[in-house]
């Protein structure tokens, strides 16, 4: 919906401009959920074949790695949750919609991944002290090459769309995804020692992949709850700041605020104009302002923008003006 304060009618390129960033707000959740149920699949069917070859084998590296694969395919459940929630209209008591929805299911995957280090962790510690040889060591090498060439095309895949639709979450999930690639190649160096006898290999490979599952959960951690506490790019504020400098009106920019709700951003922000123009000059001057953010900054879809005329010192804002444009 669209709401221009102090009276002014929309014009025609208003409704045309608010159509096209809710067409583009509704096939980012699309994209996002096409890309969940591909990488789910391709995922459910490595952790499938993987989880076959631990049995045959014994190979807690694979276990390891198979549990990992698992846990990142059932990631997909609460993003997708989220993303069907995003498409829901705000409400009197959800105003800003259902966007965060999209937070809370990043904090699910971090919690994901936190389970599945541990489990890793134990499995391999048990293994250490008590040592197994493994069996069927060429399937062992086989899975792993599986598990490898399918975490990384998911990887690619999901970074890919969650960086072009903004969704954080989603490229967490992608980076949760490479590092899986790369503890399945890991399992190489435990098939390896296992085919010269070391029996220590297994283990303590599965060491190191539980080494990597904590990389990719401080890294993920910060990602997600980085975007809790509304944290965004510096960039993105630099090219805010810079379009509004190039409205005309403007004299200066105040308080600026950006936040992303889901995979969609809102900016908040205060301009200073003139002081003798009047209420309805500074409104036109807050709108043209709103219309440099929604194009200049990608993925906005929502702008309050409050324009403040100067004043000399001593003085008090003899009026003020806004123009709040927003798609839900």
């Amino acid at each position: 919906m669209s709401d221009h304060r102090n009276g002014h009618e929309h014009g025609q390129g208003d409704g045309h401009d608010h159509g096209l960033r809710l067409d583009c707000a509704l096939e980012s959740s699309a994209r996002g959920m096409r890309a969940l149920w591909v990488s789910l699949t391709v995922l459910g069917m490595t952790a499938v074949i993987q989880a076959a070859v631990v049995v045959l084998s014994g190979s807690v590296a694979l276990l390891g790695d198979t549990v990992h694969n698992a846990a990142d395919a059932l990631t997909a459940v609460p993003l997708g949750i989220a993303f069907v929630l995003g498409r829901r209209a705000a409400t009197r008591r959800f105003t800003y919609g259902y966007g965060r929805a999209e937070d809370l299911a990043g904090i699910a995957i971090v919690l994901t991944i936190a389970a599945s280090a541990v489990l890793a962790g134990w499995t391999a510690v048990q293994r250490l002290i008590d040592p197994r040889p493994i069996g069927h060591v060429p399937i062992v090498a086989v899975a792993a090459v599986i598990g490898f060439l399918g975490n990384e095309w998911v990887a690619r895949y999901r970074i890919r769309v969650g960086r072009a639709i903004g969704s954080a979450a989603l490229v967490t999930d992608g980076l949760h995804a490479r590092t899986d690639g790369y503890t399945s190649l890991a399992v190489l160096l435990s098939a390896g020692g296992a085919a010269l006898g070391w029996h220590l290999a297994d283990p303590l490979v599965g060491l190191a992949i539980t080494a990597a599952i904590l990389l990719v959960l401080r890294d993920a951690a910060r990602e997600v709850f980085g975007r809790v506490l509304d944290a965004v790019d510096p960039a993105l504020v630099d090219r805010a700041e810079q379009a509004l400098r190039n409205v005309p009106g403007v004299r200066e920019v105040g308080e600026l605020r950006l936040r992303w709700i889901g995979h969609r951003l809102r900016a908040e922000v205060a301009v200073v104009v003139d002081g003798d123009v009047s209420a309805r000059q500074a409104h036109h001057t807050a709108v043209e302002a709103e219309h440099a953010l929604l194009h200049a900054v990608p993925r906005l879809t929502a702008a309050l923008v409050h324009a403040d005329p100067a004043t000399a010192p001593g003085e008090t804002d003899p009026h003020l003006a806004l123009a709040h444009h927003v798609a839900p």
